[in-house]
């Protein structure tokens, strides 16, 4: 029986797919809920289960290519998983010529393999994140060559930028190498000026004018394709200001340090800075609503509800999941959903709702040594609070100058519905909130 595989139902946010990468080929055999390839939509990478075990009768839309919800792309042949089965664990003739056999099947594949010229990565390798094993394929990089790659994501995975560093490196090596040829190359020519070989010449003259000026083209995954579109609109829609203000967090690093220990013990998760932040910014949205509001058309619309979206960085781009009704949530509550969103944002595991929504956005540059910037509003929320480096700077105190820990904050609002006092006085608010901040273990 020929059971349909289809791609799963989008949200309604999300309009096409990409298939990434096949994990197994045409004829392969296939069990129930093994992932037969990771699509990806301009929110999450998903893994598409088999639904039935049998055999990949046929492949019907192949890697990168655009695919819509409910889209049939291959179909599955279940009568054939029985045969399939009894063939795997048939019960090999005991000959001695056995091994010998295998050991030569097992030559002539590898010898397959390193003649492939590249054509084709193996699917099947493990580790691979869906990014890494796409920019792989449109290298035409090879299985061993794959292999070798040192996985620097979480669990020994390889990423995008692991890929993206073995290349660099493998173009810096192979310019290095032909340079010693280049200048055999100049030697033999003035030996024979008398026979000029003008196909030597050209080649000659090819690998010194590649050098190390290489360009590559990559095409843009659908979520960097997204994430600029989104940008693009955002600055062409709305009337984006930002304003500007610095918060000492002396208070919020002595509390910290204090309870730091006994926070961790207490709830299982470190107390980091983030909490302070979002409990900070709800402080701020509840004095000042419109900016915790959003624009429609020619309505404006008050959400009655905090849910803070946090800018996290990822293999695949920046990714904004939402921390759900953040007013009701402890600092330990939001200690734990920000390192779960984030660990799950590295491994492409979260889900189209854990990224749709959001009242209002934060991002920390600081975290990467920013020092200022100008946030770009998170359509269609109408503003984003940025964060930047921490720095021991000289300020003035009662009168004296005392050395504090000074960080920037910038706020951008859409100004259409916004005006200067309200936004102006929520960043004060937040300011305020931070400089006099709650003791974390006051909540329960």
């Amino acid at each position: 029986m020929l059971i349909e595989v289809k791609v799963p139902m989008l949200s309604e946010s999300v309009a096409e797919a990409t298939l990434v990468s096949w994990h197994k080929k045409q004829g392969d055999t296939v069990k129930r809920d093994e992932n037969l390839i990771d699509v990806e939509t301009d929110k999450v990478v998903l893994e598409l289960p088999a639904p039935q075990s049998g055999v990949l009768n046929k492949i019907i839309k192949g890697d990168g290519a655009t695919v819509t919800g409910g889209e049939v792309i291959a179909t599955i042949d279940t009568e054939a998983a029985g045969a399939a089965k009894s063939a795997e664990f048939a019960e090999p003739e005991k000959t001695t010529s056995e091994p010998v056999k295998e050991a030569d099947a097992k030559k002539a594949g590898a010898g397959e393999m390193a003649s492939d010229a590249g054509q084709e990565v193996d699917s099947t390798i493990p580790m691979l994140m869906p990014a890494a094993r796409k920019l792989a394929e449109e290298n035409h990089l090879k299985a061993s060559e794959t292999e070798s790659i040192k996985g620097t994501g979480r669990g020994g995975r390889i990423t995008r930028e692991d890929v993206q560093d073995y290349l660099e490196r493998k173009t810096k090596e192979n310019h290095s190498e032909s340079a010693p040829v280049q200048e055999e190359k100049t030697e033999e020519k003035n030996a024979n000026r008398t026979a000029p070989d003008t196909a030597g010449e050209s080649a000659a003259s090819g690998t010194a004018e590649s050098g190390g000026r290489i360009d590559r083209r990559v095409t843009m995954s659908r979520l960097r394709m997204r994430i600029a579109e989104r940008l693009v609109e955002s600055q062409s829609t709305a009337a984006i200001l930002t304003t500007f203000n610095e918060v000492n967090l002396q208070a919020v690093m002595e509390l910290r340090n204090r309870y730091r220990a006994e926070f961790e013990k207490e709830h299982g998760v470190k107390l980091g800075f983030m909490s302070f932040f979002v409990k900070a910014v709800v402080a701020a949205l509840r004095k000042y609503p419109i900016v915790n509001a959003s624009v429609e058309g020619n309505e404006i619309i008050y959400h009655d509800y905090y849910d803070i979206g946090i800018a996290v960085g990822s293999p695949r781009g920046l990714v904004v999941p939402i921390l759900r009704n953040a007013d009701r949530l402890t600092m330990a509550q939001i200690e734990q959903q920000i390192t779960d969103l984030a660990k799950r944002a590295r491994d492409g595991k979260l889900t189209i709702e854990e990224l749709t929504g959001g009242t209002f956005s934060i991002t920390n540059g600081g975290v990467y040594g920013s020092m200022l910037s100008t946030p770009i509003i998170n359509p269609p929320q109408s503003a984003i609070l940025g964060i930047h480096a921490t720095k021991d700077r000289p300020v003035v105190e009662n009168g004296q100058i005392v050395i504090r820990p000074m960080c920037y904050l910038a706020l951008s609002y859409d100004h259409r519905i916004i005006d200067g006092r309200e936004a102006v006085l929520s960043l004060v608010a937040i300011k305020e909130a931070l400089e006099f901040p709650a003791s974390p273990l006051l909540e329960k």
